[in-house]
């Protein structure tokens, strides 16, 4: 009896600190009051990037040649430099990510968002940026 109890106790344990780091773990970011929009984080080679997603827009830019995936609805850039629309075939999207309420700032790794009524502005260290809404695009 006392093997299955130390068994048991090794078990919850290795349970519970799995689920500890995969809460250290999950993504970096931030969905909008209305859902519309999701943005995470991501870190490579040294350098972050952050992409934020539309699951909804009125109207979407003409897709360019190059890219045989999803145009228009997400939106990428780097600390530094600029902003562009991406060619992408999945989403950043995910339920489980934070509400970044209206009126409020989320500032990561030299990003700055922040979310409003009327959409959602993102600006990088170079203040180049985009603004988002279901109505309109903008990178500047």
């Amino acid at each position: 009896m006392t093997n299955r109890l130390s068994d048991i106790v090794v078990a919850l344990a290795f349970l519970f600190a799995a689920t500890a780091a995969h809460g250290q773990d999950g993504p970096v970011g931030f969905q909008t009051p209305s859902k519309n929009i999701a943005c995470q984080l991501s870190t490579g080679d040294g350098q972050s990037s952050l992409r934020c997603d539309l699951l909804k827009v009125a109207a979407k830019p003409s897709r360019p040649r190059n890219c045989e995936l999803d145009f228009g609805d997400a939106f990428e850039m780097a600390t530094k430099g600029e902003a562009a629309p991406t060619c992408h075939g999945d989403t950043v999207a995910d339920p489980k990510l934070p509400v970044l309420a209206y009126g409020e700032a989320w500032q990561h790794d030299g990003f700055t968002c922040r979310s409003a009524p009327s959409g959602l502005t993102c600006t990088n260290g170079t203040q180049h940026g985009f603004s988002l809404s279901r109505t309109a695009q903008k990178v500047f």
